[in-house]
């Protein structure tokens, strides 16, 4: 599989696969998600996305447990986020949810990542959500320190729109890897609403959360859209997931697809979508038809 340098001698697989449903599984054992990973691992998906928030904060923990005495950790690439505190698990006595990006905060969340992973670093780490309260000086400087400590190879951010993202690089040496946003069919507004724009100007490659749009590019069986991916999908041998997720790729921005799920049949489908090319007319077929109207 194609592999994305985000940063220095940063790489992640093309296709990513996102955990954030994995407390959600009714077999939750250490064996099945273990059969997850190793059904990545079998299509060189490599790169492997959470977030400490994810399942009530217990995500991470299931993962780690998966991870240890199988000797995974050199063939995989770890993302995870943090910035987001919700009452709940370790953060059960925070009145509201909010946002914390402070030094503080940051740095006790990735100590805990690592520690509930069972690793010595950190791959990728994003913030997760924009902070209307940040301190961007303290933040770019904490997440310096983390990179210079080794405890994370790279950074950056999630759900930013450019101007927050500038904010924030203005305030650090390291480079900030990628923004992941969400970006599908039936979320286009990144495409010009200078989103991919700025990611393009500044190099960086995109990462995309829902892909599929929570799946309702799958399940979705009318319109002109359904249609067109159905169509495509029977001329290349796919599913129409496939389709979706090679639109995305096709694109010069190098966007990543986020995707998850807990289905060891569809994550061994992932790679199917290498297999459909998506020319220039085709994108703006099925862009027009997921936007309800043809380009000016």
């Amino acid at each position: 599989m194609e592999r994305i340098g985000i940063t220095g001698d940063v790489e992640l697989s093309r296709i990513v696969y996102g955990m954030w449903r994995l407390a959600d599984d009714q077999d939750r054992s250490t064996a099945h998600i273990r059969s997850k990973i190793d059904a990545c691992l079998d299509q060189g998906v490599t790169t492997l996305d959470h977030a400490d928030i994810y399942g009530g904060y217990m995500v991470e923990e299931l993962f780690g447990n998966a991870l240890r005495g199988r000797g995974l950790r050199q063939r995989i690439e770890i993302v995870t986020k943090c910035g987001i505190v919700y009452p709940a698990g370790r953060h059960g006595a925070a009145k509201v949810k909010h946002y914390d990006t402070s030094a503080r905060h940051i740095t006790a969340s990735v100590d805990e990542s690592l520690r509930l992973m069972a690793t010595d670093y950190i791959d990728l780490l994003l913030i997760h959500r924009p902070d209307p309260f940040m301190d961007h000086v303290e933040t770019g400087a904490a997440l310096d320190a983390l990179v210079k400590d080794g405890k994370v190879r790279s950074v950056g951010v999630s759900n930013f729109r450019p101007w927050d993202q500038s904010l924030l690089q203005s305030a650090m040496s390291t480079r900030l890897a990628t923004n992941q946003i969400e970006l599908s069919l039936l979320a286009t507004a990144p495409f010009t609403n200078g989103d991919i724009a700025h990611l393009q100007q500044m190099s960086t490659p995109a990462m995309a959360w829902s892909p599929l749009a929570g799946g309702r590019l799958i399940t979705e069986s009318n319109g002109v859209l359904a249609e067109k991916l159905d169509r495509l999908g029977a001329e290349a041998g796919v599913d129409r997931a496939a389709v979706a997720i090679a639109w995305l790729l096709a694109h010069p921005a190098r966007i990543l697809p986020v995707l998850g799920t807990n289905s060891i049949d569809r994550i061994l489908r992932f790679s199917e979508a290498l297999a459909v090319r998506i020319d220039r007319q085709t994108w703006f077929d099925l862009y027009a038809a997921a936007t309800g109207n043809d380009v000016p």
